[in-house]
C-alpha cells in the first residue's frame, strides 16, 4: 500500500540557491560543482527535476535494466552517482537520496553509508527494511534522514529507530517541496570526517569513508565494537496455509487476504478475531502481538465467517534464519595528537586513505601503533596470524 503522504502531496515552490548559503565568492565556488538528487524510482524523476529546476541541482536516475534484488538496485545507484561525479560536474559532498519509500531509503544507506549528505523519505514505513537484518545504526552517523508520515503509528517506530542511534527526523502532515528542499541543502557531506563508524555483513558493501574493508575473518571477532544491527520483527505468523492483511485494518479483527491456489483452513472474507482467548482488536494490535512472539507453539485462533465463529488451532511459526556476522570499522584522526586510530572486528585487511591535512601522524590499528606517515595516500593495513603491519597501497 502506498501511504498517503507521498512527494505527490508536496507543494512546489520556489527555491533560489540561497538556500546552500555562503558568501559571494563561496557562490562562485559552489557552481562550479552542482548539487545533484538520487531518485530510487525513475517515475519520481519529473517531479524532482520540476521542484529543483530554479535550484540547478542534477537528478540522477539508477539504470533500472541491472537486475532484481535490493542489493543489486543499490550497486546501481551507487554506479550512476558515481558516474554523474566523474562526469556531469556533479559535487561529491552534496549528493542527496531521494525516495517514497522509507524502506528504500533507510536499506541504501545502510549499504552505502558515504555518499550521501542527507536524504528524504517521503512515506511508506521502514519495517521493511529492518526486516532484512541488514539495517546498522552505525552507518546512519553522518547521514541524516528525514522521514515523512501521516500514519500516527509510525511515531513509536521512529522513536525507537532514533533511541537505536539513527540520525532521523520525523514529521507528519503535507510539507512543501520548498522546505524539504531547504532541509537537504543545509546538509553537506565531508570527504574526510574526523570520525567515521560503519557495519557491514557484504564485502561489496564495505566501503567508509577514508577506509575501505578488503578481507573479513569471522575469527577475528572481539567485544570491543558490539553489533549496532538493528533487529528485525520476529517474523512469527500462524500456520494457517499463508494469508496477508491490511496494517491499516481498524477491525474488529483482522480480514484475511487468501493467495490463489490457497489450501489453507480460512475462506475469503473470513476475520481473526482472537488469539489463544484475547480478542484481536485490529491488524496493528495483531502484528504487534506477532512481533513479540519469539518461539514457536500452538495456538488457537478464532475465526468469524459471517454470522458464524469457527475454533481453528493451530502453531505459531518461527521463519529459519542464519545467524547475522558482521564487520565493523571505528576510525578517528585527533589533530591534537596527530593520530589516525582505527579499530575494527571480523576484519584482517584494510586500506586507509590519508589526506594532505592529516600528515605527519602516527597510525594505531586495533590499539597498535604500525606506522609514522610523513606523506598523504593509501596505507594497506594486512594482519596476518594476529600480527599486524601497514604498507603503502599497490
Amino acid at each position: 500500500m502506498r501511504s498517503k503522504n507521498s512527494l505527490r502531496r508536496f507543494v512546489p515552490a520556489c527555491v533560489t540557491i540561497s538556500l546552500l548559503g555562503g558568501g559571494a565568492g563561496q557562490a562562485a565556488e559552489q557552481t562550479a560543482k552542482t548539487p545533484a538528487i538520487a531518485v530510487l524510482a525513475g517515475g519520481e524523476a519529473a517531479q524532482w527535476q520540476a521542484w529543483t529546476k530554479d535550484l540547478g541541482w542534477r537528478v540522477i536516475v539508477p539504470d533500472s535494466s541491472a537486475g532484481q534484488g535490493a542489493d543489486v538496485h543499490v550497486q546501481a545507484v551507487s554506479a550512476a552517482v558515481q558516474e554523474a561525479i566523474r562526469n556531469s560536474g556533479v559535487d561529491p559532498d552534496r549528493v542527496y537520496l531521494a525516495a517514497r519509500s522509507a524502506a528504500d531509503v533507510l536499506y541504501t544507506i545502510s549499504r552505502t553509508p558515504d555518499l550521501w549528505a542527507a536524504a528524504v523519505a517521503a512515506g511508506g514505513s521502514p519495517q521493511a527494511a529492518i526486516d532484512t537484518n541488514r539495517i546498522f545504526a552505525a552507518n546512519f552517523r553522518n547521514t541524516p534522514v528525514l522521514w515523512i508520515s501521516q500514519d500516527p503509528g509510525t511515531q513509536d517506530l521512529a522513536g525507537k529507530l532514533k533511541s537505536a542511534g539513527l540520525n532521523l527526523e520525523r514529521r507528519s502532515g503535507d510539507v512543501a517541496a520548498g522546505s524539504v528542499l531547504q532541509w537537504l541543502a543545509a546538509h553537506q557531506r565531508e570527504e574526510f570526517p574526523l570520525s567515521v563508524d560503519c557495519e557491514t555483513n557484504a564485502p561489496a558493501f564495505a566501503r567508509c569513508y577514508w577506509i575501505q574493508l578488503t578481507k573479513f575473518d569471522p575469527a577475528e571477532r572481539n567485544d570491543v565494537l558490539p553489533t549496532t544491527l538493528i533487529p528485525g520483527s520476529s517474523g512469527a505468523a500462524l500456520d494457517l496455509g499463508g494469508f496477508s492483511y491490511k496494517l491499516d485494518d481498524p477491525g474488529p479483527g483482522v480480514l484475511v487476504n487468501l493467495p490463489q491456489k490457497y489450501s489453507g483452513p480460512l475462506k475469503t472474507g473470513d476475520r481473526i478475531v482472537a488469539l489463544d482467548g484475547k480478542p484481536v482488536e485490529n491488524a496493528r494490535q495483531f502484528a504487534e502481538t506477532m512481533e513479540k512472539t519469539t518461539e514457536e507453539k500452538s495456538a488457537v485462533a478464532m475465526v468469524q465467517r459471517g454470522a458464524e465463529r469457527k475454533r481453528i488451532e493451530t502453531r505459531i511459526v518461527l521463519p529459519k534464519r542464519d545467524p547475522v556476522v558482521t564487520a565493523r570499522v571505528q576510525g578517528k584522526y585527533v589533530p591534537e595528537d596527530k593520530e589516525i586510530q582505527v579499530i575494527t572486528r571480523t576484519v584482517t585487511e584494510l586500506r586507509v586513505t590519508v589526506p594532505p591535512q592529516w600528515v605527519p601522524a602516527n597510525l594505531y590499528w586495533n590499539g597498535l601503533a604500525l606506522e609514522d606517515i610523513k606523506t598523504p595516500g593509501c596505507i594497506a593495513l594486512k594482519m596476518n596470524k594476529e600480527l599486524l603491519r601497514a604498507e603503502r597501497c599497490q
